[in-house]
Parts: C-alpha cells; sequence; structure tokens
C-alpha cells in the first residue's frame, strides 16, 4: 500500500506493507523506503557535579550536611552570624522543589562552604560552626 506523508510542509510518498503476525484487525506496517534524515542539533554536554572535596574527620556536631544533591538557590547565613536550632541557613532546589535546610544546633557559622548558584552532593558539607 501506498501512502502520502507531509512533514514540514513536503510531501512524501512511501509504501508500505501489512504483516500476518499481529492479531486480526491490528496490522502491521513495515516501512519501504527512504525519507531524508531531518538536521538534529548536538546534544549538550551533560553537567557533572564536582565530587565532594574529601577532608579529614569531621566534628559531626558542627556541620550541616546537604542532605540531597541540588542546586544552592539561596545563601542566608554568612561566616560570623549568630544562629539557633530551626534558622535556615540556604535553600537548596531539586527536581523543582526548593529544600530549606536549617541549622541543626546553636552556635556560630564558622564558615559557609557554599555558594548561590552551585551544585552540591548529598552529604557534602555545607556549612561548619563554631
Amino acid at each position: 500500500m501506498k501512502l502520502k506523508i507531509t512533514v514540514d510542509n513536503k510531501v512524501y510518498e512511501v509504501e508500505v506493507e501489512a504483516t500476518e503476525t499481529e492479531p486480526a484487525g491490528m496490522p502491521t506496517y513495515v516501512y519501504q523506503g527512504s525519507a531524508p534524515r531531518m538536521p538534529m542539533a548536538p546534544a549538550a554536554a551533560p553537567q557533572m557535579a564536582a565530587p565532594p572535596v574529601a577532608q579529614g574527620p569531621v566534628n559531626e556536631e558542627k556541620v550541616c550536611r546537604s542532605p540531597i544533591s541540588g542546586i544552592v538557590v539561596k545563601v542566608l547565613v554568612q561566616a560570623g552570624q549568630k544562629i539557633q536550632p530551626g534558622d535556615r541557613l540556604l535553600v537548596l532546589e531539586a527536581m523543582k522543589m526548593e529544600t530549606n535546610i536549617t541549622a541543626p544546633v546553636a552556635g556560630t557559622v564558622a564558615k559557609v562552604n557554599a555558594n548561590q548558584g552551585d551544585s552540591v552532593q548529598s552529604g557534602q558539607v555545607l556549612v561548619e560552626f563554631e
């Protein structure tokens, strides 16, 4: 059977053949012809997040780690700032959802290890406390 197919306002004539391998009423069509190849944009190279920097032993009571992998949307604290448990430190975005990262302890921020726009991995140290 011959069919006419229009793609981007160009008409192509193709020949198809029904086979008997499918159940009755469900014909399979086999394409016998050549259609012009459509130009495709080159695929962008995937952006890989840098692996967390290996550090020596860390006092887990004095750090806040990322619970998820994502992008830092906002940094809400800076070194020297006093914080209380539950204070928002950063906002991460993963899969179009924002997650507030909160302080696990009261204290003073010693160092913020992430900037707005950074990609972070799950378990990476985001904030260190004094």
